[in-house]
């Protein structure tokens, strides 16, 4: 199986739609996306979409956010991450990551930030983010939400909570 990895373009946006729907059974990441896509933390070069046979089978986004500790720093959000069900376990997840990670330490970021499947995450190098002594602004367990640094030590003294757009906190 061919996967291809490439920045989105508008024209993908209702299979987009499609695929968060369906690995989520429900809209709230395709909605999550739409908000984030009209706002300044939206990065267009870390929207991706894995194609096989030039079927869009899945997605992942990176988006701005903040930890406020003793003084503000960026990171970024891995949110959401779909990958059609049929297609699941053939690696497509693994791609995207992989992809999106390298792209974003090219584009200078240092660090990234997941609230994702204890045991899916860490294989990427994800730990608990309270190793560092960040902090979800709700209640999540401990081993869920969880961080990686892009570049030596980026997350060294940047203790704090995670300050999320208001696109992540809106439900309908």
């Amino acid at each position: 199986m061919n996967i291809v990895i490439r920045k989105e373009k508008e024209k993908d946006y209702k299979n987009i739609f499609k695929v968060n729907k369906l690995a989520f059974g429900q809209e709230d990441e395709s909605r999550l996306v739409e908000q984030i896509r009209s706002t300044d933390n939206f990065i267009p070069d870390l929207s991706l979409v894995a194609e096989v046979d030039n079927n869009i089978v899945g997605y992942i986004l990176f988006s701005k956010i903040k930890i406020l500790g003793s003084s503000i720093f960026d990171t970024l959000a891995l949110a959401p991450m779909a990958v059609l069900p049929k297609f699941q376990g053939l690696g497509i997840g693994s791609e995207l990551i992989k992809e999106g990670m390298e792209k974003a330490k090219e584009l200078g970021f240092n660090s990234i930030i997941v609230l994702g499947h204890k045991d899916y995450y860490p294989k990427y190098g994800f730990k608990k983010a309270s190793g560092w002594k960040i902090k979800c602004p709700f209640e999540v367990p401990d081993e869920a939400f969880m961080a990686i640094e892009l570049s030596d030590k980026a997350l060294e003294d940047k203790a704090g909570i995670v300050v999320y757009p208001d696109e992540f906190m809106e439900t309908d």
